[in-house]
């Protein structure tokens, strides 16, 4: 009895899909917009936000310029976030915080354009262009709404995020330089590199370990250099020693730079010595 009663009620719920289902194909492709618009706002209100997405862009057209716009647009952005579309919900959640400056959920769009940004920005070794997007957009979001109840998760994403960068931007300083031994030039990459990180983001996480690398950087630079080129670049060697020295007195990497400070004295003094001989040996064919 029981198992004739359970095999009815699925029956009953098998033929409501299949009723659903044909409803919304009929009201997809041949309803009327006020139709459209009551479909999707029933499919997005039962949480079937795939369905409410087709309806929502095919009736955006008929709605621009009305009331109803303004809450299409929010139901069609937070559809796509909650399929996880993050960087298309991102861009309608900023697209409605700029069209309605007004609205009672402009300060939600911001902060979730933010989020999903967030949410689609990959690891810190791909490309950064949503990481990015959602760094400036939760700036915004601060800057905005200093007292919002979202500040502080706002203020969590955001040294989330510019750790993820600075993490992105030291990597590829150090792979320029443990790529310099078989490109010369990547020592000059490198160098520069590491000077740009540390010059934008001040009081990085990264910045002793930099300061190091950028030592190395120097250092091994000179040891690759001819005797012509090499006092120019002992002198950057030194100021960048001189530049760990003066931020992290007690660094870890002391000893080693201390190591590569004594290279570059002596390298400085051979230096010297060969460009004080090529003076002599010049004058005395003068004479």
């Amino acid at each position: 009895m029981m198992q004739k009663i359970k095999n009815i009620a699925y029956l009953l719920i098998f033929s409501l899909v299949l009723s659903s289902c044909g409803e919304y194909q009929k009201v997809l492709n041949k309803g009327t917009s006020e139709e459209q618009y009551k479909m999707a706002t029933k499919m997005y209100e039962v949480n079937n936000y795939s369905k409410a997405i087709r309806l929502f862009e095919k009736i955006k057209p008929a709605y621009r310029g009305k009331p109803q716009m303004e809450r299409i647009q929010f139901m069609e952005a937070q559809s796509n976030f909650n399929e996880k579309n993050y960087s298309i919900s991102g861009y309608y959640f900023d697209r409605f915080a700029k069209n309605y400056p007004k609205s009672s959920k402009k300060e939600e769009a911001s902060f979730l354009s933010a989020y999903s940004y967030k949410l689609a920005s990959p690891s810190f070794s791909l490309d950064p262009t949503d990481t990015n997007k959602a760094l400036n957009s939760f700036q915004s979001f601060i800057n905005e709404y200093p007292d919002s109840d979202k500040l502080d998760e706002a203020n969590k994403h955001y040294k989330e995020l510019r750790y993820k960068l600075q993490k992105k931007y030291f990597e590829i300083a150090k792979t320029y330089y443990r790529t310099a031994d078989y490109d010369l030039r990547n020592y000059k990459a490198a160098i520069q590199a590491f000077d740009n990180l540390l010059s934008d983001y001040l009081g990085s996480e990264f910045k002793e370990e930099a300061l190091y690398f950028r030592l190395k950087a120097a250092h091994d630079f000179v040891l690759k250099s001819t005797y012509r080129r090499k006092p120019v670049r002992i002198k950057d060697a030194k100021e960048a020693y001189e530049k760990l020295v003066r931020n992290y007195p007690e660094s870890k990497f002391m000893e080693d730079a201390n190591k590569m400070l004594n290279t570059l004295n002596a390298e400085n003094k051979e230096s010297e010595n060969l460009i004080a001989k090529q003076k002599e040996y010049q004058n005395s064919l003068k004479k």
